[in-house]
């Protein structure tokens, strides 16, 4: 079997390669940036002809969509001592409604926030938009707050591919003073997602890139 995993780290890829890494899988990442028209290419347009990263190829089973990439991953390697699948329908309830929410709910001023507040050139910055998004996350995390006020996790009471898919974009915003001091539990498990291993092993990887 050949597990391959397209993508930059330091992108959207970070999420089925955490989970990757979760799983202990062997694989092969083609670390694909996604400025420079490499995703243009006819050999890469093959994979994915949106012509995005990142694309999980396993084995010639094609996934793209970052969020469905993890999903995939987590229910193709599930059963193993370290499964992130769901074990349950109301597991598998909470992976679904969970990842889909912060796609919906948070991902586009996460992201906003990020490019604004460190990832942009300085001059490039607006303060004022970093801002913006920022007071409308306030919003869904008390929904995220509202959950983990009584569960430590999002799916049952373990670790799943349900935080790996939150916590992916909460950590955009972890630098987001006001709203994580208004969602102390957030601001817990997030901390307690990011110092696992397997993520800080896609952090490394962003480093050596």
């Amino acid at each position: 079997m050949a597990l391959r995993i397209y993508g930059t780290a330091a992108s959207r890829a970070a999420r089925p390669l955490w989970v990757a890494h979760e799983l202990g899988l062997d694989f092969e990442h083609i670390a694909l940036p996604y400025l420079g028209g490499a995703t243009r290419m006819s050999e890469f347009l093959v994979l994915n002809p949106n012509g995005r990263i990142p694309v999980v190829d396993d084995d010639g089973v094609l996934v793209w969509e970052s969020m469905a990439c993890a999903l995939y991953l987590a229910e193709r390697f599930k059963g193993g001592r370290w499964s992130l699948a769901a074990e349950t329908p109301a597991e598998l309830a909470d992976i679904l409604r969970w990842s889909f929410w912060v796609v919906n709910e948070c991902e586009k001023d996460a992201l906003t926030y990020l490019m604004h507040s460190a990832l942009m050139p300085p001059e490039r910055r607006k303060p004022a938009l970093a801002n913006e998004a920022e007071r409308r996350l306030r919003i869904p995390l008390r929904v995220l707050e509202q959950h983990l006020q009584t569960c430590g996790y999002l799916a049952g009471e373990r670790f799943t591919v349900a935080d790996v898919c939150v916590a992916s974009v909460m950590a955009w915003v972890q630098g987001a003073s006001v709203v994580m001091e208004q969602s102390p539990r957030v601001a817990e498990w997030l901390q307690n997602c990011l110092a696992r291993p397997a993520f800080q092993a896609v952090q490394l990887m962003i480093k050596s890139e």
